[in-house]
């Protein structure tokens, strides 16, 4: 997930707890005044039943006259009046608690609900005599204004949320836009490239500081591959220039006639070693251009068949006692899904490497390369029956100068591997190896296909 998606859900259920809150406040004040207000309508009628039951006159009589005029009749209104005794106890009436009217005794007032029945009672004293007046109703009204409230509540929660989601991607998304830019930006620097810089934003703000950071990455990179590059294009010539006149040379002493046996096998150990020498400036070369951005390189549609048929004829040129079989079964009938992009001359390096390297391992038994597509890529594998790698190693065949435990008394410098690996990532490949000792090893590359726009044309 995206950090702006994280930040639209955090903002989103931040305001949700938020407005649950708000709400839950607000549901409780309402209920709370609700009930309050109807206990207090309740008092008033307990004042007056009191009045007019305990103080019999003119005075009471004109007190009912106004309660029934300008006071509403609540839902089952019932009046109570219960004499205390001498031991100062009240036996509670049917459907009034006993609890209720302790409290009255003790406090000289309570209030008391059953369900959507409410109590409301106080004690009076008459004449040395206790009495205890009680006024009971239900509040159908009060009830449903909660539960309105309830439905109002849950709407609007409803309704915010989805303003605040909408509100909360529009923030997050201007909120991110710096980095998105930024991004952007460097996404499209290469090597081609490194030169460009980011915009260096006002104030101190984090985005500034990210701004900043990648300039100072970009300046150390644009150092390394300035290095890097100076001892690619030096490193050819003050390298290969001694070498090759060191061999030179060694061709010149070995030519001479007087030379004795000694002599001779002293220079010719010189020589082979010179010679190897120069094969491993070679692919330390290589393998330093190959790390290079892939744009450097010239690029064109390669087909892949015709490729693999071409690295199979210069692996026997070099090793004519090689044994490769090509399958070519499992090709497409759109032969647009047979090509790539990107250097022939690298590409044929890399199959070729894999390719001498499974005839050199295996000595010489059969190998068998095959080729295929699959979800919009191309599949070379390339299959021997060779001494196999231990599994303990296969993480490692690809770090340059690395051997297999098993692999000493064969040729090689531990670079052909490492080559291949750059150079089928500067096409946007990716490598696969499954191996077991005595029984052989399988490489399968896989490459991302590019039509032929020509091919594409015509077809369309």
């Amino acid at each position: 997930m995206k950090i702006q998606s994280k930040i639209t859900l955090l903002f989103l259920l931040l305001s949700g707890g938020i407005l649950i809150l708000l709400n839950a406040s607000i549901f409780y004040l309402v209920y709370k005044f609700n009930f309050d207000d109807f206990y207090k309508r309740l008092e008033a009628r307990v004042n007056i039943a009191a009045e007019v039951q305990l103080s019999p006159g003119a005075k009471s009589k004109a007190t009912l006259e106004v309660r029934n005029k300008y006071l509403e009749k609540l839902d089952s209104e019932k009046e109570y009046f219960l004499a205390v005794d001498s031991n100062k106890k009240v036996h509670a009436s049917a459907g009034i608690a006993q609890v209720f009217i302790d409290d009255i005794l003790m406090t000289g007032q309570a209030h008391y609900r059953h369900d959507n029945t409410f109590y409301a009672g106080s004690l009076f004293k008459k004449d040395n005599a206790g009495y205890v007046v009680i006024v009971s109703a239900s509040n159908p009204a009060g009830f449903q204004e909660l539960k309105d409230l309830q439905k109002i509540l849950l709407y609007g929660f409803l309704l915010a949320m989805i303003l605040v989601y909408f509100v909360g991607k529009i923030f997050s998304f201007y909120t991110f836009q710096p980095v998105r830019r930024i991004i952007n930006n460097v996404k499209n620097i290469t090597a081609n490239n490194l030169h460009f810089r980011l915009d260096e934003l006002t104030g101190k703000d984090e985005i500034a500081e990210l701004s900043l950071t990648f300039n100072d990455m970009l300046n150390r990179l644009e150092t390394a591959f300035e290095t890097q590059n100076n001892f690619v294009s030096n490193a050819s010539h003050e390298l290969r220039t001694p070498l090759t006149i060191i061999s030179s040379e060694l061709e010149l002493a070995l030519n001479k006639q007087d030379l004795n046996t000694h002599q001779r096998g002293v220079l010719n150990t010189v020589y082979a070693e010179s010679e190897k020498l120069g094969q491993i400036l070679n692919s330390l070369l290589m393998l330093a251009q190959s790390g290079f951005d892939g744009k450097r390189q010239n690029w064109e549609s390669i087909r892949m068949d015709e490729l693999l048929l071409t690295a199979s004829e210069s692996v026997k040129r070099i090793n004519p006692e090689s044994s490769i079989y090509i399958d070519l079964e499992n090709l497409p009938a759109d032969e647009t899904l047979l090509y790539v992009k990107g250097n022939s001359n690298l590409l044929r390096l890399a199959i070729n490497n894999i390719i001498s390297n499974a005839c050199k391992y295996s000595n010489n038994r059969p190998v068998t390369v095959s080729l295929l597509t699959e979800n919009n890529r191309i599949i070379i594998a390339i299959k021997d029956q060779g001494i196999g790698i231990p599994q303990t190693e296969l993480q490692h065949i690809f770090e340059p100068f690395f051997r297999a435990s098993n692999a000493h008394e064969y040729e090689g410098h531990g670079v052909g591997l490492p080559l291949t690996l750059n150079i089928i990532r500067l096409h946007k490949g990716s490598l696969g190896i499954s191996s077991e000792v005595g029984v052989g090893t399988e490489i399968k590359v896989f490459l991302p296909v590019e039509p032929h726009p020509a091919l594409t044309n015509s077809i369309s």
